[in-house]
């Protein structure tokens, strides 16, 4: 564990020791290093699931691929900021970068804990630097708002959950995340215990989030710089997926009748926002309305608490972490040329770049699940399952899997095909860097098919 902290901690000298002229290139190549030794993470000797480096951290095969993943977009995010950031006075640069190391340093922490409070406290903690992201770096006016919006909607969740963690100290004794898998049963016919499985519960939905508590998230993923889009949709979304798996082992036998409102949300915000991103104007914004409605396959997974639903919301996690980063990022080249997110502004940008119009493809065929990606093991699982549980829910999984490829055409089609705009014809052509951020997320998404379960390895 300390061979990924002591290193991540190390960059805060590097970002302000270095040179202007190196500031970039140090900052990146010395992440990318790190993220190449995360990798580590992936190689299971011991027999039980989880791997110590001491009392409070430890590594198991559900946190492994997530601290890879959260490792991985660290380079990723430096390489997309620096054409945003460069004309911005070094002193904001650098604070800039290390607001991202501060986050990845955090998350680390999070998916680490061994301890539910320390869990907690990290999980808050993402708060204030994505925050400061989001309304110093910001593109509007609007930001603020955003930024607002994005702080209540999890402030309020979270305490809560607080609250129900010291009750279940006082109870049990212990919030160590070993004990959680031995059974704890509880008296379910009180209302004490109904408020208290739901307040556990709350703060996850709303991070994931749950369809009904997402109106923080198109606005802030909206109003956000490109770094800040991509942490978001890439982990910040999976701390919530994480928080669910871990907890929802002791809420038994609760959950049986209590989920089932969620369910329904989950199913049905599916078919929603998948329809609101038919409607969509703004790139950026029918980008997070699908996040959603990949997260709420997840939720519907995790509740429904099958060994084959664990392995398909796990999948999915990291698939949709990747593709939804690399979405955000070919949006954001799009930004830089044309400077309007307005989809009818930037028709027919195959004609000019037609290496990015390729990435284009690539990417929301990923995002539509078509073999062989990641995207499609997960939704399997996930389908499979719940068909398993209840054969009405095809209607809903269905009818959102044909709104995800519609959408995710309408996309395509949208900003590559038809006739160029004649404001379009001298826009600077793609640069390399944006090429390789691109198949940076595209490569690990392509690879994990052939070696899956490095992200099953939880369940198997």
């Amino acid at each position: 564990m300390l061979k990924i902290i002591i290193p991540t901690i190390m960059l805060y000298p590097i970002s302000w020791a270095t040179p202007k002229k190196w500031l970039w290139t140090a900052s990146t190549s010395y992440s990318l290093l790190i993220a190449f030794i995360s990798l580590s993470w992936f190689k299971w000797d011991t027999e039980v699931s989880w791997d110590f480096s001491n009392l409070y951290l430890g590594v198991d095969p559900l946190s492994s691929p997530l601290l890879t993943l959260t490792c991985w977009l660290l380079p990723l995010m430096l390489l997309a900021s620096q054409n945003h950031l460069n004309n911005e006075p070094h002193t904001r640069q650098r604070i800039y970068i290390n607001l991202l190391i501060t986050l990845q340093l955090l998350l680390i922490l999070a998916f680490s804990a061994t301890e539910m409070i320390l869990f907690y406290i990290m999980f808050e903690a993402t708060l204030i630097p994505t925050l400061i992201i989001i309304t110093r770096w910001g593109n509007q006016a609007e930001r603020l708002n955003a930024g607002i919006y994005f702080l209540f909607y999890t402030l309020m969740a979270s305490l809560p959950l607080l609250i129900a963690l010291l009750a279940l100290q006082n109870d049990f004794g212990s919030l160590s995340m070993l004990t959680f898998q031995f059974p704890q049963l509880l008296n379910s016919s009180s209302w004490t215990n109904k408020f208290w499985w739901a307040a556990c519960l709350i703060a996850f939905l709303v991070k994931m989030p749950l369809y009904g508590t997402h109106l923080w998230l198109p606005k802030a993923h909206v109003e956000a710089p490109i770094a800040g889009s991509m942490i978001l949709a890439a982990i910040l979304l999976k701390l919530g997926g994480y928080g669910m798996m871990r907890i929802i082992s002791i809420l038994d036998p609760l959950t049986k009748e209590m989920a089932f409102p969620f369910l329904i949300l989950a199913l049905w915000g599916i078919i929603m926002t998948s329809s609101t991103c038919l409607r969509q104007t703004d790139l950026k914004s029918l980008i997070a309305y699908s996040s959603v409605t990949h997260m709420g396959l997840v939720v519907a997974a995790i509740l429904i608490q099958t060994p084959w639903s664990f392995a398909g919301a796990t999948a999915l996690m990291i698939a949709h972490g990747l593709i939804s980063s690399a979405l955000f990022c070919l949006a954001n080249t799009n930004y830089e040329r044309t400077h309007t997110r307005t989809l009818l502004l930037t028709r027919g940008m195959q004609i000019v770049l037609p290496l990015m119009a390729t990435s284009w493809f690539l990417i929301n065929l990923a995002n539509l699940a078509l073999p062989p990606t990641p995207n499609l093991m997960g939704e399997l699982l996930i389908m499979s399952s719940l068909f398993k549980w209840s054969q009405w829910t095809i209607i809903m999984t269905g009818l959102g899997v044909l709104l995800t490829a519609s959408y995710s055409l309408y996309m395509f089609i949208i900003t590559q095909r038809g006739p160029l705009p004649p404001h379009l014809t001298l826009i600077n052509p793609s640069r390399t860097q944006e090429h390789m951020l691109i198949y940076f997320h595209l490569l690990p998404s392509l690879l994990l098919i052939s070696k899956p379960e490095l992200i099953l390895g939880w369940t198997s």
